[in-house]
C-alpha cells in the first residue's frame, strides 16, 4: 500500500463522509451497534474500530469490553473492575497478552530435580537448588546467564532445598540437607555474598529439622532452628537469632541468640518459618489481642495432654524422588478408601473445571487499595555492600523497630503440619557482648543442691505445668490437611497457602498415622491484618502422594497474580483480584517451585523434577525480544483454550 493510499485509509477512518451518513450501519443507534460488536471476537472487534470515528468509539465502549471480559474469562459479573485498572478492554489485555505465556528459555544448569527458585528484590537475579547439591545463580536478563554456583556436597549436604536473598541483596541464604540415616533431620544454612564479581561464604548455622528452612530475620541477621525431644512424642523448637557474618573479633562478641523457644506436642514441629512487617500493627489495632471469632481462627488448645502411644515412626519430610507413574498407580488402587472417597462426595459440590480462587468481598476491596493505614518503604534499597559496621547495625536497628509477624506450619494432632502459627515481634535486642555464664565450680555447686532437693523431673505431656518454659504462640489457624507451601504478598498483608485437605470430621487417632489426604491442593488466603482467612479455593492443582510422603510445593505471589507448582507436571497462573485460573505450563515431571521476577510480572520461572528450569514471558515481551512463538506449545490458556503459538 503506497503511502498516499494509507493518507486516504486514515482520512477515512477519522472523518464522517456523507454517503457514510445514509448507509444503515451509520443510523443505527449506539445501543443496537454495541449488541452487534458484543458477538464479534475481540480481534474483530479491534478491527472494526479503525473503519471510522463513530465505530472507534463503540468498540472503546466500556460496557461492551465488560461483557467480553466476562464472557471470556467467566468471571463474577458482580466482582467490579479491578481498583486502579484503566479501563474493561485494557483488564482484557492485560491477562492475554501480559501475562507470563511463552517459554522463552529452558536452562540445564542442574543435573538433578530442582526443589526451589528465589529471587533477588531488585529483580536482576534468582536462585534455584537441587538434589545435585549446587545452589546456582542466575542473571535474569535474556538470556539468562549463570552468574555464581556453589557445591554443598563439600560440606556433606546431601542437596540444597531453599534459598532466600536479604533484602540488599547483598546475601543469599541456602538452606540444606545433610547426608545421614533416612529418617535424619539433620541439616544446615550457609549464607554467600552475591555481590561484585564472585561469591564466597560468609557463615554457616546448623539446622534442624532441615524443613525449618529459615528466613531472614533483617538485612544482617537470620534465623535458625534446633529440634529438641523432651518426652515421647513431645519437643521443643527452638529458634536462634544469628549474625550473617561470624567473623568476630573477640570471643567474648556473641554470634548467635535464642529468640524463642516452642512447645510441640504429638510428634509435631515447627517448619517452614518466615517473616512478614505488619507496619499496620499497633496498640489499637492488634488482632491479636481479638477473640476468636470463628472456626477459621482456631486457637490450640494447649491443656488437652498427648494421647499414650507406644511406638515413633520417624515420619520424613523434604522432597524424596518421584516416581509419579508408580505413584500414580497406588493412589488408584487407594482410591476405594472409605475416608478419601468422603472427602471426594464432599470436593464434588465444585465443578471440576472451576479452579477459580474464591474471594470474599473484603479482599476485594482492599486488594490493590490502601492496604496498609501506615505509609513505610522498604528497608535496603539503598544499602551498599561495603556499608562499614556502624550503619549496618543502624540499618538493622531501622528495620527492627517495625513490628513483624513470624509465621511458620505446625500441628497439635498429628506429625503432619496442619496449622499456621503466628508470633508477634516486637523489638528484638542482640546482645552487644557474650555472657560467659557461671563458672564451672558455680555449676557443680548447683548440681548439688538440685540433687539435695531432689526435684522430680518434668512431666514434659502435661503442658499446663511446664507452660512458663516455653514461649507462647500468639495465633494458631487450623487448616485441617496437609500444609504444603506458604507464600507473602509483596506487601506482607496476605498469606497464600497450598494445602492438601483431609476427609471432612475425620478423627485423628493416631498422631503418628495422619488422616489421608486429598489429591487435589486447595489454596488458603489469609488477611494478616484481621488473621481472617479471605479467600480459598477449591479442586485446584494435583498431587499424588500420601502423607507420609508429602513434600512441599512451593506457591509464588506477585501484585497481580498467584502460581504454583503440581505434582501433574504442570505450574498453574491466577489472577489475584478476579480470582480466576489464566494458564498452565508444562514440564515432564512435578514442578516443585515457581517465582515471579519480583520487578516484571511479565516473568515467571518454574523449576521441576525434570531437572529443568524453565522461563516464562508475556506474548508482548516475547515479541520485543523477538522470539519466535510459533510451534510454542508449553504453555496452556485455560480460558482461551490456546497454546503459547
Amino acid at each position: 500500500m503506497t503511502e498516499d493510499n494509507k493518507a486516504k485509509k486514515q482520512k477515512m477512518f477519522i472523518e464522517d463522509e456523507d454517503e457514510g451518513s445514509e448507509s444503515l450501519w451509520w443510523s443505527m443507534p449506539d445501543p443496537v451497534l454495541i449488541k452487534v460488536f458484543a458477538l464479534l471476537e475481540p480481534k474483530d472487534i479491534l478491527s472494526a474500530s479503525a473503519t471510522c470515528r463513530r465505530w472507534y468509539e463503540v468498540a472503546n465502549d466500556t460496557i461492551l469490553w465488560k461483557h467480553q471480559f466476562q464472557q471470556h474469562f467467566s468471571t463474577d459479573p458482580s466482582i467490579p473492575l479491578k481498583p486502579g485498572a484503566s479501563s474493561w478492554k485494557d483488564e482484557y489485555a492485560r491477562l492475554t497478552s501480559r501475562i507470563p505465556f511463552v517459554q522463552t528459555e529452558r536452562l540445564q544448569g542442574h543435573a538433578h530435580q530442582v526443589l526451589h527458585v528465589s529471587f533477588s528484590h531488585n529483580g536482576e537475579m534468582f536462585a534455584t537448588c537441587s538434589k545435585d547439591g549446587y545452589v546456582i545463580i542466575w542473571n535474569s536478563d535474556h538470556p539468562c546467564t549463570e552468574r555464581y554456583s556453589h557445591n554443598m556436597k563439600q560440606f556433606s549436604w546431601k542437596y540444597t532445598q531453599y534459598s532466600q536473598f536479604n533484602q540488599s541483596d547483598t546475601l543469599l541464604l541456602v538452606s540444606g540437607v545433610h547426608f545421614g540415616a533416612p529418617h535424619s533431620t539433620s541439616g544446615e544454612i550457609v549464607v554467600f555474598t552475591v555481590g561484585g564479581d564472585y561469591s564466597h561464604l560468609r557463615c554457616r548455622v546448623r539446622n534442624r529439622p532441615y524443613d525449618i528452612f529459615g528466613t531472614w530475620f533483617s538485612d544482617q541477621y537470620l534465623i535458625s532452628g534446633e529440634l529438641h525431644w523432651l518426652a515421647h512424642l513431645v519437643s521443643t523448637s527452638v529458634l536462634w537469632l544469628n549474625k550473617a557474618n561470624q567473623e568476630v573479633d573477640s570471643e567474648h562478641v556473641p554470634i548467635m541468640n535464642q529468640l524463642y523457644k516452642f512447645y510441640n506436642r504429638n510428634a509435631s514441629s515447627v517448619r517452614a518459618i518466615m517473616m512478614a512487617k505488619c507496619p499496620w500493627l499497633d496498640e489499637t489495632n492488634d488482632p491479636l489481642a481479638e477473640e476468636p471469632s470463628s472456626a477459621d481462627n482456631e486457637d490450640v488448645d494447649m491443656k488437652q495432654n498427648s494421647p499414650a502411644i507406644d511406638s515413633v515412626d520417624g515420619g520424613s519430610a523434604g522432597n524424596p524422588l518421584s516416581h509419579i507413574t508408580s505413584v500414580r498407580h497406588s493412589v488408584e488402587q487407594n482410591s476405594s478408601n472409605d475416608a478419601m472417597a468422603s472427602t471426594s462426595r464432599h470436593r464434588q459440590t465444585k465443578s471440576t473445571d472451576d479452579i477459580s480462587i474464591y474471594f470474599a468481598d473484603e479482599y476485594r476491596r482492599r486488594f490493590n487499595g490502601d492496604n496498609c493505614p501506615l505509609d513505610y518503604e522498604e528497608e535496603g534499597d539503598d544499602v551498599e555492600v561495603d556499608d562499614v559496621a556502624e550503619a549496618v547495625e543502624e540499618y538493622d536497628d531501622m528495620e527492627n523497630s517495625i513490628p513483624k509477624y513470624l509465621i511458620f506450619s505446625t500441628g497439635s494432632k498429628t506429625y503432619t503440619p496442619h496449622q499456621i502459627g503466628i508470633k508477634r515481634i516486637n523489638h528484638v535486642t542482640f546482645p552487644k557482648k557474650l555472657d560467659p555464664g557461671p563458672s564451672l565450680k558455680e555449676r557443680v555447686a548447683a548440681r548439688k543442691e538440685r540433687n539435695q532437693m531432689r526435684d522430680p523431673d518434668p512431666d514434659w505431656n502435661n503442658y499446663e505445668s511446664v507452660s512458663d518454659r516455653f514461649d507462647k504462640i500468639d495465633k494458631v489457624i487450623d487448616l485441617h490437611g496437609h500444609i504444603i507451601g506458604m507464600a507473602l504478598s509483596p506487601d506482607h498483608r496476605y498469606l497464600y497457602v497450598n494445602t492438601r485437605p483431609w476427609p471432612q470430621d475425620y478423627v485423628i487417632s493416631n498422631p503418628l498415622e495422619p488422616p489421608p489426604i486429598a489429591q487435589e491442593i486447595d489454596i488458603h488466603v489469609i488477611d494478616l491484618m484481621t488473621l481472617k482467612r479471605v479467600g480459598n479455593m477449591l479442586r485446584a492443582h494435583k498431587a499424588y502422594t500420601p502423607s507420609n510422603e508429602c513434600f512441599f510445593i512451593f506457591l509464588d505471589v506477585c501484585d497481580d497474580y498467584v502460581a504454583s507448582g503440581a505434582e501433574d507436571m504442570h505450574a498453574y497462573l491466577w489472577d489475584r483480584y478476579y480470582g480466576i485460573s489464566l494458564a498452565k505450563y508444562k514440564h515432564t515431571d512435578v514442578v516443585n517451585s515457581v517465582a515471579f521476577n519480583p520487578k516484571d510480572s511479565q516473568m515467571l520461572v518454574t523449576t521441576s523434577d525434570d531437572y529443568s528450569i524453565k522461563i516464562w514471558r508475556s506474548r508482548a515481551v516475547a515479541k520485543k525480544l523477538k522470539i519466535d512463538m510459533t510451534n510454542n506449545d508449553e504453555a496452556f490458556d485455560l480460558k482461551l483454550n490456546t497454546t503459547a503459538s
